[in-house]
């Protein structure tokens, strides 16, 4: 099993090297370690090239988001099969030999991924919650991919996973014009296709921002033209024997609505959580949020952070 990394890289000067050092003291090195440097203004790719490391490969581009920067780390790999990190995340030393493993116990499974820990401001870390996993043991086999994400944290963090080349190129790669949700989308498309192999033990840690923990409002608005919400649709229309495919996209709509209503924007936290129930109606989340939208903004934003946090 030949890997190669891909690293997308826009302003990370502070992390970069962490996440390289991480994925050299792997216990089983990758063939080729791919950083996309998505025109960065902060020196990010200087600290990269003087590395000068022989397994380092640095490649430019104009930024065009993080999509794009995966999709030229994918075309430009020279192996069969494809580990994602992100340059503020971090591997813990056995991930690509826990990556091996599975893919020689499951040869028939084109994903491969990992449990990850999710590292708070604190520096603290929490496994992410997994529910609805059918198989025995540290590792197995993910039939019922939707089920389980939408009832858990996201199964596949795209620093704790690794895709044969051939199946994230018959998607297409990373979808392209998305700001929020791509990687949501990128790992339900190749699930409604291909078999996933997995293994409950973190080996990845996610570095989270304030806005992650609810220390701070969001980011970013959602897309007003919800892409990833009609590419789900399109994919439960295209696979009507997917279990769990329209409570996941209830999930979706749900996050939409979280955002929505901690950013004070309560008419389409409304919408939003009406599209949740419409595809499960038995959202209980989704319904306290009609409670919410009722109170002050100060009050609602003390009981989000409780509520979400549970």
């Amino acid at each position: 099993m030949k890997i190669s990394v891909v690293i997308p890289l826009y302003n990370k000067k502070e992390t970069i090297l962490r996440a390289l050092n991480s994925v050299l003291s792997q216990t089983v090195l990758p063939y080729e370690i791919i950083v996309v440097n998505d025109g960065s203004t902060d020196g990010s790719e200087q600290i990269v090239a003087q590395l000068d490391h022989p397994l380092i490969r640095l490649v430019s581009q104009s930024n065009q988001g993080v999509s794009a920067a995966r999709n030229l780390g994918i075309a430009e790999a020279r192996n069969d099969w494809i580990a994602f990190l992100d340059a503020d995340d971090e591997w813990l030393p056995e991930f690509l030999q826990t990556i091996t493993e599975l893919f020689e116990k499951y040869p028939e499974c084109s994903l491969v991924a990992t449990s990850y820990y999710m590292q708070d401001t604190e520096g603290r870390h929490e496994r992410n919650h997994l529910s609805k996993i059918k198989f025995k043991g540290d590792h197995g086999i993910i039939r019922n991919y939707f089920q389980v994400a939408s009832c858990s944290h996201p199964p596949i963090h795209s620093s704790a996973v690794a895709i044969k080349k051939e199946a994230i190129e018959s998607i297409d790669g990373f979808p392209a014009g998305v700001t929020s949700g791509e990687d949501l989308l990128t790992w339900a498309r190749i699930a409604a296709a291909y078999v996933i192999a997995y293994s409950v033990i973190p080996q990845s840690v996610f570095i989270q921002d304030p806005a992650h923990i609810y220390a701070r409002k969001p980011n970013r608005i959602p897309q007003k033209l919800d892409i990833v919400g009609r590419s789900l649709v399109t994919i439960a229309r295209t696979n009507k024997r997917l279990p769990g495919i329209r409570k996941y996209i209830s999930h979706w709509h749900k996050m939409r609505s979280s955002i929505y209503l901690r950013l004070g924007m309560k008419r389409e936290s409304f919408r939003e959580s009406i599209i949740s129930l419409s595809y499960y109606p038995l959202n209980f989340k989704v319904i306290s949020y009609f409670f919410l939208l009722g109170l002050p903004a100060s009050l609602t934003s003390k009981i989000f952070r409780k509520l979400a946090s549970r």
